[in-house]
């Protein structure tokens, strides 16, 4: 197997949002350092992380340079086309896309509907040889995987035989030679763990979208092709075969080959209708066999994790209804191929935890009673119990919690408030306290006091009863938005400094209440007030030191400058006129 998973996580786009967790249907997410990244061992690759990540974190493994190596090292490389196409290529005739893929590089192109119809003969025999048994269709790569990692006992239920594509390869193999590469092109993305797994058989698989990117930068567009007589599928056109990608196709197939006409067929599509579907299917008391087709898409492979267009179900199932319709080869005389693939089970490693385990790891996030499993799913888990496990496994952190979040987010906001020296109060639009600290009612009166003991944070009780005067002056910092606001107002016989901060802009916003008639305040105003006059003061005595040393450092210059000027004349030959003078008399 490849050791690159074909889905990873792309860190610097991860956004913690879990939705990946929420939408992953076994959880095979591990979010460690709030990033969510695939765990390979328990993904079945539905791919639906990749189509509901909103940010694109999710990327799937591009394997376009692995096919254009394979076309360069080997002169005959066959795609092997699933039959989907006739739906993701909406009126595209298959003389055109076959040409297209040619243009590419490709040698031939080939339907793996061919596969599928020796496997629904293979099917057809195995249950012509049983009376009354339950048989799973192994066509889908993703309800295998969740067979053989999450329902084990499910296994020997189980149609012993290939995959479509794999039937296909070994068919291409026995036409062509072993010496061919093959490529598949499909809507799937569990077709790459295919390839991973099989590459004796399988060389890679190609989405149709990254079909759709390679022939964007080749300048092909393959409705505007124009086909030979040599563009035709090899070694023939598929018949029934072509019904697998629609929910119930393979049943019907299968149907057309089968002798014993009292097997029972039921078709189920989307992981959990399809998980629920095969609950119980050991007490089911059978007198005829009966065959399961079981698809991980909802709706079909048409409506696969890369398709360009998941949706329009019935659409698509009368334009591939009427593919195969059309009129074709008959059915060609086997050819011997060998299509038995039994399935091991691989569970997931992990370990069954206890109920003390369990209750232990709820305390890591707060949840210390039945009452606080509200089982919300804001982690992305289904139930507090189940994010438990997750936690104990390692595939978790408690920041998930959302409810554990708040509460440590709530606690911290709370006991700062109850620690503050200063009144703190939240108040919003309507003037309701959100929450406010017991300093903050010990100023207001002791009618509130009384009240906020019997109702610690006073949540719910009006501003504008219990303080009028200071209700106006929140509302008006409400009105402000983000401008705080600051000023000292007369409540009763005391002078208090109100600060007005926003919380949420025109919805919610505080107030610190201070008491600067208190004899501490007063004493902390005076320092204050004593350490602003001491700044001021030496501020000034810096600002006349730096005139002083300015006047001092021109009258130096000045000076410097006097005295150069009588150096030099004193210099200069023959004196002046007095020392001229005084040389004539002697």
């Amino acid at each position: 197997m490849s050791s690159q998973h074909p889905i990873h996580t792309e860190m610097t786009k991860c956004r913690d949002c879990y939705k990946c967790v929420r939408e992953c249907p076994v959880k095979a997410i591990q979010v460690m350092n709030e990033v969510a990244n695939i765990i390979a061992d328990r993904c079945i690759f539905c791919g639906n992380c990749v189509n509901v990540c909103p940010v694109g974190a999710k990327k799937l493994r591009g394997d376009l340079s692995r096919v254009k190596a394979l076309i360069r090292q080997k002169e005959r490389v066959i795609v092997s086309l699933a039959p989907s196409f006739i739906t993701e290529f909406k009126g595209l005739e298959e003389g055109k896309i076959i040409r297209a893929l040619k243009k590419l590089g490709f040698w031939a192109v080939s339907e793996t509907a061919l596969g599928a119809q020796e496997v629904s003969k293979a099917c057809a025999a195995e249950m012509d040889k049983n009376e009354a048994r339950a048989y799973i269709s192994t066509a889908c790569p993703t309800v295998v995987e969740l067979i053989r990692r999450y329902r084990p006992e499910y296994i020997p239920h189980l149609m012993p035989l290939s995959s479509p594509v794999l039937a296909h390869c070994k068919l291409l193999k026995k036409e062509f030679g072993d010496d061919i590469g093959i490529v598949m092109v499909s809507p799937c993305i569990a077709k790459k763990l295919e390839a991973d797994s099989n590459p004796n058989l399988m060389n890679a698989a190609i989405t149709f979208a990254g079909v759709r990117k390679w022939m964007e930068e080749s300048g092909i567009n393959p409705f505007e092709e124009t086909p030979d007589d040599s563009d035709v599928f090899v070694p023939r056109r598929s018949k029934d075969g072509s019904l697998y990608p629609i929910d119930g196709g393979m049943a019907q197939s299968i149907a057309h080959h089968a002798k014993n006409k009292n097997i029972k067929y039921m078709a189920f599509s989307g992981i959990q209708h399809l998980q629920e579907s095969i609950r119980g299917l050991d007490e089911i008391g059978l007198k005829h066999c009966l065959f399961l087709e079981l698809l991980a898409c909802e709706g079909g492979c048409v409506n696969g994790p890369k398709a360009a267009d998941n949706g329009g179900t019935a659409l698509k199932w009368l334009s591939v209804e009427g593919y195969a319709d059309q009129p074709g080869p008959g059915d060609k005389i086997p050819i011997g191929l060998d299509l038995s693939m039994p399935t091991n089970a691989s569970p997931p490693p992990g370990k069954a935890h206890t109920p003390a385990e369990i209750t232990e790891a709820l305390r890591r996030v707060g949840k210390l009673s039945q009452a606080d499993e509200i089982n919300c799913s804001g982690c992305g888990y289904d139930s507090c119990r189940q994010f438990a496990e997750a936690l104990l496994e390692n595939r978790a952190e408690p920041s998930m919690c959302v409810s554990y979040m708040r509460n440590i987010a709530m606690n911290k906001a709370n006991a700062l408030i109850r620690s503050m020296p200063a009144g703190v109060a939240l108040v919003d639009e309507h003037m309701s306290i959100i929450e406010c600290n017991r300093r903050f009612a010990e100023i207001i009166s002791d009618d509130t006091l009384e009240i906020f003991d019997v109702n610690p944070g006073m949540s719910g009780a009006s501003l504008k009863k219990i303080a009028p005067e200071l209700s106006a002056h929140f509302a008006r910092g409400l009105e402000a938005g983000a401008l705080d606001l600051r000023k000292d107002v007369r409540f009763g016989d005391r002078l208090l400094r109100l600060t007005i901060f926003t919380v949420e802009n025109e919805h919610i916003v505080g107030g610190f209440l201070q008491d600067i008639t208190e004899p501490a305040v007063q004493r902390e105003q005076i320092i204050q007030k004593a350490h602003d006059v001491i700044h001021k003061n030496v501020a000034t005595v810096q600002q006349i030191a730096f005139l002083l040393g300015e006047n001092a450092a021109e009258t130096e210059i000045m000076l410097n400058s006097l005295t150069a000027s009588f150096q030099l004349e004193q210099s200069t030959p023959g004196g002046n006129a007095l020392d001229q003078d005084s040389n004539h008399a002697r």
